[in-house]
């Protein structure tokens, strides 16, 4: 019965995921394509439903400890999809907080051609995508291999931002544009952070081995 209950669980974890990984891909494709429906649907249709999947999926590992009393692997399984749950709950936020700066950008001139910002989402899509694989299909070779891919993200973000404090200096009129591009940066680098910390813990709850991510002792 147990076996049938983890089963259902870890649909509902696809289901969140596969809302979290469209949030982030529309959130951009938005921006891009200057579709301002796009943008709306990711704050006013996915946001909702992405907050009744978190709550959903958190009832459902809650009862699952509290009438099973799992043990050993199937334990592990549930807390690492609680936190997991609780991790892309965080994504969908971050993609509403991009379509926001999106709607705002897609009324004004561009700054510059997009060219760094859609290369990085791509990486960020499928770090996250890669992720979440990894957790279902017990992968640590995947897994490793998005934490290994998260400074090809955090370089990007850098050159976006070198870029932009470039074209701010030179024209005060594209600081508030130049700001809303970085924010949609940060927050694309933090999808990937979190899409590491997943990753991570899916090596641990596998392995038993600690795998730190140390960006923020540099």
């Amino acid at each position: 019965m147990l076996g049938k209950k983890l089963n259902e669980l870890k649909r509902k974890l696809i289901e969140e995921a596969s809302l979290a990984e469209n949030m982030v891909r529309n959130s951009i494709r938005g921006l891009i394509e200057r579709k301002k429906k796009i943008l709306e649907d990711v704050i006013n249709k996915d946001e909702p439903r992405m907050n009744k999947l978190e709550i959903e999926l958190d009832e459902f590992c809650t009862n699952l400890i509290a009438l099973y009393q799992p043990e050993a692997g199937d334990l592990r399984t549930i807390l690492m999809i609680l936190k997991m749950n609780n991790d892309l709950e965080r994504i969908g936020d971050l993609a509403v907080n991009i379509s926001e700066s999106a709607l705002f950008l897609i009324e004004k001139p561009l700054v510059k051609p997009l060219i760094d910002i859609p290369r990085m989402a791509e990486n960020v899509v499928n770090m996250l995508k890669n992720a979440v694989d990894s957790s279902i299909n017990k992968d640590t070779e995947l897994a490793k291999s998005v934490c290994e891919k998260d400074e090809i993200v955090d370089n990007l973000r850098d050159q976006i931002l070198r870029e932009l404090i470039t074209y701010m200096s030179s024209d005060p009129l594209t600081i508030e544009r130049s700001i809303h591009l970085i924010r949609i940066s940060r927050s694309l680098e933090r999808i990937a952070d979190l899409s590491t910390n997943i990753s991570e813990d899916v090596v641990f709850m596998i392995d038993g081995k600690i795998i730190k991510h140390h960006k923020d002792e540099n």
